[in-house]
């Protein structure tokens, strides 16, 4: 990291992982609301960005050094289960979050539902863990 702060595209994923967050909580809320054209629309917008961040995610990762975590003791062990936790749900999170949309773009509603019933929640944390991983880096470490 530079001694200007983080770089730029680091900033930008962190914005589009918590516009994701943000989106996801929108959609979940609409759809409790009966208001399902809403929800869809919030939802495609989620993974939209989701996919905008994933982009720009490879791209940085392709063209910067890794920034390592300095902390150490208990704030390194907790760095690296919210770390690992994180990467491993976020593999998780592309075969989930497509077989969802797909089913709901499909009107497999019942499918849908018990899918996404696992797919919001870990596809949430992936997001909201993604900024704190930021935060912790580039604003705390």
């Amino acid at each position: 990291m530079s001694a200007e702060g983080p770089p730029l595209l680091a900033t930008i994923d962190a914005a589009l992982n918590l516009t994701a967050a943000v989106l996801m909580t929108a959609g979940y809320a609409a759809v409790r609301a009966g208001r399902i054209l809403l929800h869809r629309r919030l939802m495609l917008a989620a993974v939209a960005v989701s996919a905008l961040f994933l982009v720009c995610y490879l791209y940085y990762h392709a063209t910067h050094e890794p920034v390592r975590y300095q902390g150490s003791g208990w704030a390194r062990l907790l760095y690296l289960l919210l770390l690992g936790s994180h990467t491993v749900l976020a593999a998780a999170t592309v075969p989930l979050v497509l077989t969802s949309v797909w089913l709901g773009l499909r009107d497999r509603i019942d499918r849908h539902r018990q899918l996404v019933r696992y797919a919001l929640p870990i596809w949430w944390y992936v997001s909201v863990s993604g900024v704190v991983v930021y935060i912790v880096l580039y604003h705390l470490g």
